[in-house]
């Protein structure tokens, strides 16, 4: 069924999107067949983002755990500091297909926002970035980076004043100003075509990587490992190896204060199918079917529904899920920033983390592929108050 992950994902969307929704699944496929759009978006990928970004071989780590190899894809190195310029590129050229004037994003750790705003300021569009403002408060650098590049910022203080939030009064504003405005949606989440369209943006990420392994390595890795909110930089890494069997797949959660304390964003831990901005998947509710509020010391990770594709990913096996703690990421921050001299964003030391137990208990001649989606100078606040 078309936009399904087995029995994820679909459209559950108020009537007044699915005109747009076709609107934007017709350019989008339009677009993957254009040779003038597919050549414009690699010419802007590698001359604004700066792809492709270098596969890293973490020596000192590796010595570190005294286990497998570990390589970290630098995501953090792509113009704004993470992955989400990969995705925001592709939609803002899309939107310019479609003769939108007008962007509407959501942000949580700010990156999507930061990089929303860089392609409006680069492509001349309007920019409006909803932010929750607890988000706002622990990510005050990133604010102040997109209204330098001319986005307007609007803080949202409902509910828990983080991703989750913001989303809702995104799609509000894009419900409102649907003629004129694209919604430039930031993880492989919410209605289709938004999960298959975003996964294709972020492939470049597994694309390069599985390249420049093979390149290093002269063999594919043993173990993938991404952290998961929405899911993109995980789907984006995921797809190049989803026909390599031998090739395991892991995702992280936020494991914020422990499964137990109920504070936390950890999806798969609970299992639990329901809707969530337009898109059916795991989503973090109560018996009533209300959505619950998460934690996650990572802005980024603090979101209570995940990518569908990922669902199904779980359900068949292809993929693994777990988490990891606030305490757990701190740590994982610490460690590769003394050990590497690399500052990882909050919530791609969850990932991190991951790597760390993982590598210890494999052999030394095994290898492990991380995705360093981000960098960690917009989270020094948050590291700083948890010292």
């Amino acid at each position: 069924m078309i936009g399904r992950f087995g029995d994820y994902g679909g459209q559950f969307v108020p009537e007044t999107l699915v005109p747009a929704l076709a609107e934007l699944e017709d350019a989008f496929n339009a677009a993957r067949n254009d040779a003038t759009f597919q050549t414009r978006l690699a010419d802007l990928s590698a001359h604004f983002s700066g792809r492709p970004t270098p596969l890293y071989f973490a020596k000192r780590l590796t010595e570190y755990c005294g286990g497998a190899k570990i390589y970290l894809k630098r995501e953090d190195l792509a113009h704004t500091g993470a992955h989400k310029i990969n995705n925001a590129l592709g939609q803002g050229l899309l939107a310019q297909k479609m003769n939108k004037t007008r962007i509407v994003a959501e942000t949580g750790a700010g990156q999507h926002g930061v990089a929303s705003a860089a392609v409006c300021a680069m492509l001349g569009l309007q920019c409006i970035v909803y932010m929750g403002t607890e988000d706002m408060r622990r990510q005050a650098p990133n604010v102040f980076r997109m209204k330098l590049l001319g986005a307007e910022v609007r803080g949202v203080d409902a509910g828990s004043a983080t991703l989750k939030d913001a989303i809702n009064e995104a799609i509000r504003d894009w419900v409102t100003n649907v003629r004129t405005t694209h919604y430039l949606l930031g993880s492989a989440l919410g209605p289709h075509p938004y999960p298959t369209m975003v996964r294709e943006f972020q492939s470049v990420i597994g694309v390069e990587a599985r390249a420049q392994i093979l390149d290093a390595e002269k063999r594919l890795p043993d173990l993938l490992i991404a952290c998961v909110g929405g899911g993109s930089n995980a789907i984006g890494l995921f797809r190049a190896f989803r026909g390599d069997a031998d090739v395991a797949m892991l995702g992280v959660e936020a494991g914020g204060l422990g499964i137990e304390t109920g504070k936390h964003a950890a999806r798969f831990a609970e299992a639990r199918p329901g809707v969530l901005h337009g898109t059916y998947t795991f989503v973090l509710q109560n018996d009533d079917g209300q959505i619950r509020e998460t934690h996650s010391v990572s802005a980024g990770l603090d979101y209570a529904a995940v990518g569908p594709e990922h669902v199904y990913l779980f359900d068949t096996e292809r993929a693994g899920y777990t988490y990891a703690t606030d305490d757990e990421a701190l740590d994982a921050f610490a460690k590769l920033s003394q050990l590497e001299g690399i500052l990882p964003a909050l919530e791609s030391a969850h990932a991190i983390a991951e790597a760390i137990k993982r590598a210890r208990a494999m052999r030394r001649d095994q290898i492990v592929l991380v995705n360093l989606s981000g960098r960690g100078d917009k989270d020094l606040q948050t590291v700083m108050a948890n010292q």
